[in-house]
């Protein structure tokens, strides 16, 4: 009995794993970026990307991985072509300077934010200031005035 379910957990993985493993055209055409007009294979109709297109589904076909493909193409147009740049090197960068900013806006924006109330509690209060005494006593008349 072990035999028989060990055998059909093999015949299974052995169907599932090619479909699994193969990226379809699609997926990279979205992953790609047309060197003539700066969109993606996806939602570009220039020549460039239909030969693009092209060579993708032949690659496939052949039985090309999808790193492969798109290493060939970078030796091909220069790493341009990636949609989303290399998370190495120098290209690190463009991942990490966008981040830094993102950070150094909301905290300075607290700061901000915290020193305007910091200054706002420190400012004495609307009551605070003394009337000059005539005009006081011309106030609390009016008000006796209204009041009775």
């Amino acid at each position: 009995m072990i035999r028989a379910l060990a055998f059909v957990a093999l015949v299974a993985a052995l169907v599932a794993a090619p479909a699994v493993a193969r990226p379809s055209p699609a997926d990279l055409e979205s992953e790609l970026v047309c060197p003539v007009c700066g969109t993606t294979l996806d939602q570009s109709d220039a020549p460039i990307a239909q030969r693009m297109k092209q060579y993708i589904r032949q690659r496939l076909a052949a039985g090309a991985t999808e790193a492969q493909i798109k290493s060939e193409l970078v030796d091909q147009f220069g790493p341009g072509v990636l949609a989303e740049p290399p998370k190495s090197g120098f290209n690190l960068l463009a991942w990490l300077v966008p981040l830094a900013v993102l950070v150094g806006g909301a905290l300075g924006v607290g700061l901000v934010a915290w020193g305007w109330s910091r200054r706002r509690g420190d400012a004495e209060p609307a009551g605070a200031r003394e009337l000059d005494p005539e005009l006081e006593r011309r106030l609390d008349a009016e008000l006796r005035r209204f009041e009775g």
